[in-house]
């Protein structure tokens, strides 16, 4: 590292991809700026001068940090209560057209052992060097070499065969927030694949399925239940979002709860509906979008 680089210039010039790495491995956006935070204090007491390069040594740093992290996280999801999905991020943050990880590819991710899930994003996402990996995981490239096989081979059935477009992704997202919000089945069966699971995270904290229903007949019954029992009425959405790269929407429910909805689409139909309503996961979402909520009208 050049004597006139300024430290702080460069670890922020590093922050957002760092940030995203962390995230990653994490499914945490929250985590994974603590994470980066540790690593600039770290930074701060680094011989600056016998950094020759100050992105893989921050790379390394990060990557060795979630891997600690990590191993408290794995014992927390075994007693996670119902199903759990990554934090719901906005395209906003992941700007980088390289990381074509989606939501779906991010729970793909979770049955990756860490050591499999580092190699796989350092090298095949972030585009880092095998012998870069080796080093920052402390194995031999060709341990690594095989971990980033592996973890390729889980996450290839998950890739979608072809990315949804923008514009019709939001078109479909908004056609499922009317259709639902109003309980218009007819017109949600038109947009469900008979194969849809719909997933839901609540994290014991908010109401959710603790299992997830799979068939188009099985969630069609689903929101038949809900419309008698005036559960999606007044719904109020907040803010449309390409959350993880899937289109969706941050609601706000009735009884005050509020929710993100993301939806894998193939085929011009919708194969996957997330749900999170874990408070804990929106709580940046509320933040920014919380205020956007109508207030209710005094009879």
């Amino acid at each position: 590292m050049s004597n006139a680089d300024d430290p702080t210039d460069v670890f922020e010039a590093e922050r957002p991809r760092l940030v995203r790495l962390a995230y990653r491995m994490l499914g945490s956006l929250s985590e994974a700026e603590d994470i980066v935070q540790d690593a600039w204090l770290r930074w701060r007491k680094v011989d600056h001068a016998s950094v020759t390069s100050p992105s893989s040594f921050l790379s390394r740093t990060v990557t060795r940090l979630c891997l600690d992290v990590m191993k408290s996280a794995r014992a927390r999801r075994e007693t996670y209560f119902g199903t759990w999905l990554p934090e719901p991020v906005d395209l906003s943050f992941d700007q980088d057209p390289q990381d074509d990880l989606t939501l779906t590819l991010m729970l793909a991710l979770e049955r990756l052992s860490p050591l499999e899930r580092a190699a796989f994003l350092l090298h095949d996402v972030f585009g880092v060097p095998l012998d870069e990996v080796a080093e920052t995981i402390e194995r031999e490239a060709a341990a690594v070499r095989q971990l980033a096989s592996r973890a390729r081979k889980h996450v290839q059935a998950a890739r979608p065969r072809f990315p949804v477009d923008p514009k019709e992704g939001m078109r479909i997202a908004k056609a499922f927030f009317e259709a639902s919000s109003t309980g218009d089945v007819a017109a949600l069966r038109t947009l469900l694949a008979d194969a849809v699971v719909v997933r839901s995270d609540g994290g014991g904290k908010a109401h959710a399925f603790p299992q997830p229903i799979a068939g188009i007949d099985r969630v069609i019954r689903l929101y038949q239940g809900m419309k008698r029992k005036a559960w999606i009425q007044k719904a109020q959405k907040l803010q449309d979002l390409w959350i993880d790269g899937l289109p969706g929407y941050f609601s706000l429910e009735p009884g005050g709860t509020y929710q993100t909805v993301a939806l894998e689409i193939e085929d011009g139909l919708v194969v996957g509906v997330y749900f999170t309503r874990n408070p804990d996961k929106l709580r940046r979402l509320v933040d920014v979008f919380g205020g956007r909520a109508a207030t209710p009208t005094a009879h």
